[in-house]
């Protein structure tokens, strides 16, 4: 058996045991197995930590997937989600939700800031039909902040909707109901989706000449997964709100595990993403006083992004 499709099926087993653990794991005490069986502990378990679980898995594999692309697209090791400005589009988007609707139609301005901002970052870093890995970073820090301008002027005036924008700064699963990851499963149809490009992404890695030499329309490919990218992350803003790095770790460490080759790394990508975001927040909750999920994150993926910049910068 390929190497790539045995990891895959031990990461699925893997992110089944994970489902189960999590959901055993509260502040609450209640084990998963063992349960008495009352309303309270069927409350506890099927009601709070599952769907809380499950939604994890699912923003945890779509950022990932997303992260594969990004990286695979613009031929850059450091590029995600986080890092391009995109969740802070979608944050901004799903913002604007909440101040000017009262929340209404929240998955669709999310989706329409993280569109908003993936193009923003590809034109200005454009120069020349090319894009430059250092121009590509630079404008996503700029576009990041002029986003977070946007988001501190709306804050200022949010009133007691505050707290709301607050939680998707922050990212986390506090709220999380069954209605939330039915939104969420929307997430893996349009992750998998995109293993349909994964001999033009293959293609594409060697570089842009000889992927338009082999017959690939180049500036569609950038266009429809551009979009794709920023629907999937989008659907995860509007679900947690900003979660970074997700989408830069786990497309590394599978990269070294399965190699390049798309139509392995993009499942074992999401399968990898969804056990670490499931984790984490599981680590979250449970240790002291709640904390959001994206600092746990940020703590794992920060060091990652520094040694990152040093292997590159020093090679």
């Amino acid at each position: 058996m390929h190497k790539g499709y045995a990891t895959i099926i031990v990461l699925t087993a893997l992110a089944a045991a994970t489902i189960v653990i999590c959901t055993g794991f509260g502040p609450a005490g209640v084990p998963f197995f063992g349960m008495s069986g009352n309303d309270t502990t069927s409350l506890i378990l099927f009601d709070i930590r599952l769907p809380r679980v499950i939604a994890a898995m699912l923003v945890g594999a779509g950022l990932a997937a997303a992260g594969v692309v990004m990286q695979g697209l613009f031929r850059n090791s450091m590029a995600d989600p986080y890092l391009l400005g995109t969740s802070s589009g979608g944050a901004l988007g799903a913002s604007l939700a909440i101040v000017l609707l009262g929340g209404a139609f929240r998955s669709i301005l999310a989706f329409a800031g993280c569109l908003a901002a993936s193009f923003i970052v590809y034109g200005i870093a454009q120069k020349g039909g090319r894009v430059k890995v250092e121009q590509l970073l630079l404008t996503g820090i700029a576009v990041s902040m002029f986003f977070s301008a946007i988001l501190s002027a709306l804050m200022y005036s949010a009133g007691q909707n505050l707290h709301q924008i607050l939680f998707w700064l922050m990212g986390g699963f506090w709220n999380i109901s069954w209605d939330d990851v039915k939104l969420g499963i929307i997430i893996l149809p349009a992750s998998l989706a995109l293993l349909l490009f994964s001999r033009e992404l293959n293609i594409f890695s060697m570089g842009e000449d000889d992927a338009i030499h082999l017959g690939v329309n180049v500036e569609r490919l950038k266009i429809f997964l551009l979009a794709a990218s920023s629907l999937i992350t989008g659907l995860a803003v509007a679900i947690a709100g900003c979660i970074g790095f997700v989408g830069l770790i786990t497309p590394h460490i599978m990269r070294f595990v399965v190699g390049p080759d798309h139509r392995v790394l993009i499942p074992a990508s999401m399968l990898a993403g969804g056990i670490l975001l499931a984790l984490s927040d599981t680590v979250a909750r449970t240790v002291g006083n709640e904390v959001p999920v994206g600092v746990i994150t940020a703590f794992l993926g920060a060091p990652f992004f520094i040694w990152l910049l040093k292997r590159r910068f020093s090679t």
